[in-house]
């Protein structure tokens, strides 16, 4: 065909040409006739487009569309925007990406270009999948390749190199008898290094490391949940948490050991060693500050007993914004709201929120039912040092929310677990799909700005109607769950798609 493809600007973004590329091979693929040229690049750069109505251009995304009779813009507010307006407008075009890979694309055959106008901003900020589970570098790269198709714009690689990840897959551990050896960590860095290759080439916001924090520092690997053969050595030993008496790894497990946080040496130690990683890897756009892993776990000692653990976080956060600040970085550091966590701190508060993003981690709520409120928020039960019981319906885990918002009112995602356990419950996965799409619904209604889900990344049997369900209703909220599983189903099987989802939803309702 001789429609051209130009990238608007004198040194066109990595991104942008790689969103040209992309443009090109599809409609190339599509084989539509006529002349023409469409211009491509960043807002900024046509004089015709209203500015974008965002608080934050490089975390917020927004997209214009304007191309009729084979000639017209692409544009967005970022980088990435403009890859996200690529396909938005293939989409509209009738591209279909069912699942990962290649063979997850159907792309019409068109004889003519149809016109397309549209301007959007989609209706959350974070629209995330978190790396999980057990899978190979190529099943990352997949992934990575099919989010913006969706209209994701964030992944997150846990800890520092993603061991234990890439190990289950490489080292087999699904299969007793496999006699394959664990990768090392370099190995595992090696791995690390492609998949952000990947997230660099599409723009998309690259999120880091969360678990580790409470060991790395001190010489004990942090790469994993597995047992450590043997106890730390005594001067190692006094910085970690005394529960009941004794000072040990909480159940022989290092990530899920908590520190002596009253201990002034113990806090510096840590937010030092993460504000000379943020510095060393400034690639890293969302850095995530977690403490240990577990509940129930943290310190007794006459240092600790009368903070509680929230208050301890908000003190660390806030010595870690001087020193990143210090540095002149401006890396956004995520805290959690997990277990222990949930409980807000009774004295301190953070004092820059700017730099700051609240992760609300509700892992222990049902998946029987969503998001949308149904009365009163109970009141929340007193904080017990190491003798919590943690909420388990919606409302109760709102509770927590809804008390940490009264002290914090920046920026926020959800961070949920519906693709890591449950879909496993829900065979047809019809019932996990509503309930995520719903919950995504609600997100602004709790004010939470989107969602990155942490889930296993090998999620397609029977379908990838829960991710695609996720990806439309945090582009849309206003989106009709009906419309999209019945386009869905249209794409994935055929004319008989409306039959198979019948059939998929009878499954789940059996089961």
């Amino acid at each position: 065909m001789s429609l051209r493809i130009q990238c608007v600007g004198a040194e066109p973004h990595r991104v942008i040409r790689y969103a040209a590329e992309e443009l090109e091979r599809y409609l190339s693929r599509m084989g539509a006739a006529g002349s023409g040229e469409i211009q491509i690049g960043l807002a900024s750069h046509f004089e015709m487009i209203q500015p974008f109505p965002v608080a934050d251009a490089a975390l917020d995304d927004a997209i214009e569309v304007d191309v009729r009779g084979g000639q017209g813009h692409i544009a967005g507010g970022n980088p990435r925007s403009v890859l996200l307006a690529v396909y938005r407008y293939l989409t509209e075009l009738g591209c279909r990406w069912v699942r990962p890979g290649a063979e997850g694309e159907l792309i019409p055959a068109l004889e003519s270009l149809p016109d397309v106008r549209l301007r959007e901003t989609p209706s959350y900020r974070h629209r995330g999948v978190c790396i999980e589970g057990s899978l190979s570098v190529d099943h990352a790269r997949d992934i990575i390749d099919w989010m913006p198709k969706l209209g994701l714009n964030a992944y997150f690689i846990q800890f520092r190199e993603a061991h234990t990840f890439f190990d289950r897959w490489y080292a087999k551990h699904d299969q007793p008898s496999s006699k394959a050896p664990s990768i090392s960590l370099e190995q595992a860095r090696g791995h690390t290094r492609r998949v952000v290759e990947e997230i660099e080439k599409r723009g998309l916001v690259y999120h880091a490391v969360g678990h580790g924090w409470t060991c790395e520092p001190f010489g004990i690997s942090g790469t994993g949940w597995e047992k450590e053969a043997s106890e730390p050595p005594e001067n190692i030993r006094q910085y970690l948490a005394e529960v009941k008496g004794e000072r040990r790894l909480w159940h022989g497990i290092a990530l899920n050991t908590n520190l002596c946080y009253g201990n002034p040496e113990v806090r510096r130690t840590v937010i030092q060693e993460i504000a000379g990683y943020a510095d060393q890897h400034r690639e890293i756009d969302v850095l995530h500050f977690w403490l240990a892993d577990g509940s129930n776990n943290h310190c007794e000692c006459s240092l600790c007993r009368d903070t509680s653990p929230a208050d301890f976080y908000v003190q660390m956060l806030n010595q870690l914004d001087v020193l990143l600040g210090a540095s002149g970085l401006s890396t956004k550091i995520v805290f959690l709201i997990y277990v222990d966590l949930l409980w807000p701190p009774m004295q301190d508060r953070l004092k820059n929120p700017d730099r700051f993003i609240l992760m609300f981690a509700p892992i222990t709520r049902t998946y029987a039912s969503s998001f949308a409120l149904r009365g009163e928020l109970p009141p929340l039960p007193p904080f017990q040092r190491n003798q919590l019981e943690f909420p388990k319906s919606v409302e109760s885990n709102l509770a927590f929310l809804a008390a940490w918002q009264t002290q914090f009112s920046g920026d926020s995602f959800d961070f949920d677990y519906h693709l890591m356990w449950d879909y496993l419950l829900d065979p047809g996965q019809t019932r996990i799909s509503r309930i995520l799409f719903e919950d995504v619904k609600n997100l602004a209604g709790i004010r939470l700005n989107g969602l990155v889900s942490c889930q296993s990344q090998r999620v397609f049997f029977p379908n990838s109607l829960a991710m695609t369900a996720m990806g439309a209703a945090l582009w849309n909220s206003g989106a009709d769950y009906q419309k999209l599983a019945f386009e869905y189903h249209t794409a994935a099987y055929g004319p008989d798609g409306s039959l198979v989802l019948e059939y998929l939803h009878r499954l789940t309702e059996l089961f």
